[in-house]
């Protein structure tokens, strides 16, 4: 089915919005973390991912973190599990990071959902920091967390890809992952893939974003 779709590579929270508002499929690409970490926490066993902005944001996109909090509450429900935050900053208090995410914590908590445990966004090795296994993780990041969040204002349709060394996974492994997703997450009323750099001032999520997509080729 692929090799009929429109595979295209794109970069910021605003080329995510324009992507969803087209019916492609998106991968959202932040090497260093955002995705690597929610690659690794599905390498970990994670029930499900989402990205999600934190409480402010300078991106000229519409984002509802209170939506993305109440999704991770509805997810966590099904499996009769917790919920685990990843925040920035990296170096920092678990109160610095629970600041930052106030939204989002609001939107769980309305949600009935139960925040287990709030820790850094530091990509393979942040599963060693908690259980995940089973667990929705919620990533709530600058880049890619916003990119997610605003695609997801208007459209379910997508995940996230890397290609730096996972949990789990090294070399190619996690690119083709990534690709080997989307494949199977691919339906007949998308238009395509839309592989999105979450920052285009981020040269290794550039390259990232073009070596994916060229993966689909």
């Amino acid at each position: 089915m692929v090799k009929s779709k429109r595979i295209i590579v794109s970069s910021d929270a605003s080329g995510a919005v324009q992507a969803a508002r087209e019916g492609l499929l998106l991968i959202i690409v932040d090497v260093i973390d955002m995705s690597t970490t929610l690659e690794s926490a599905l390498d970990a066993g994670a029930a499900a991912i989402l990205g999600c902005s934190p409480d402010f944001t300078r991106a000229p996109v519409k984002v509802a973190p209170e939506e993305i909090g109440q999704e991770a509450s509805r997810l966590a429900r099904e499996k009769g599990r917790g919920i685990i935050l990843v925040a920035e900053p990296r170096v920092g208090t678990e109160e610095e990071r629970r600041g930052r995410c106030q939204r989002v914590i609001s939107g769980i908590e309305k949600g009935g959902g139960v925040i287990e445990a709030v820790v850094p966004n530091i990509g393979a090795e942040t599963p060693r920091l908690v259980d995940m296994k089973d667990r929705v993780v919620v990533a709530v990041t600058d880049t890619g967390g916003v990119a997610f969040d605003a695609a997801f204002q208007e459209s379910r349709r997508l995940t996230v890809g890397t290609v730096a060394r996972t949990l789990k996974q090294k070399g190619m492994e996690p690119a083709l992952t990534a690709v080997s997703r989307a494949r199977k997450m691919l339906q007949e009323t998308d238009q395509g893939i839309a592989v999105v750099a979450a920052s285009r001032n981020s040269l290794e999520d550039v390259l990232a974003a073009q070596f994916i997509a060229n993966l689909f080729l």
